[in-house]
């Protein structure tokens, strides 16, 4: 008997660990996809905001100077986190205006992680307490 219930705990053990890994290995590292001494800002209208594990995503298009519309996306914490900061589901909508500030990524000229997104209205969300914004 005692065997059999080992082998029983085993498999479900394994089980457990092969179906988590697949979102263990999903989750990567800031320094791994950003360059965390760069800065990067676009200004463009929101096309979504998806407030949802493993992290929120902003996609906006921005004109450039050639007239020409370019797709961004920007990446920001958990849920969790950007509640503490004062964000929420409706902290963004799509058709607003926004400018993002964030750190650029390492392999895309279009993605960033988010640092603050700035409004037509000139309120400000930011990803960090007493985050400290560069002036142009």
């Amino acid at each position: 008997m005692k065997q059999g219930l080992k082998k029983v705990c085993s498999i479900i053990g394994l089980t457990l660990f092969i179906l988590a890994a697949p979102k263990i290995y999903a989750h990567h590292s800031f320094a791994v996809h950003f360059l965390p001494e760069g800065e990067v800002k676009a200004s463009g209208v929101v096309k979504s905001f998806r407030f949802a594990n493993p992290h929120g995503v902003l996609e906006f298009t921005v004109i450039n100077e050639d007239g020409e519309e370019m797709q961004w996306r920007a990446e920001t914490n958990s849920p969790s986190l950007l509640r503490r900061r004062g964000w929420s589901r409706d902290s963004i909508k799509t058709g607003q205006e926004v400018t993002v500030t964030g750190w650029p990524a390492r392999n895309d000229d279009y993605y960033m992680r988010i640092r603050t997104v700035t409004f037509a209205d000139g309120s400000v969300l930011a990803t960090q307490n007493g985050i400290s914004l560069s002036q142009d």
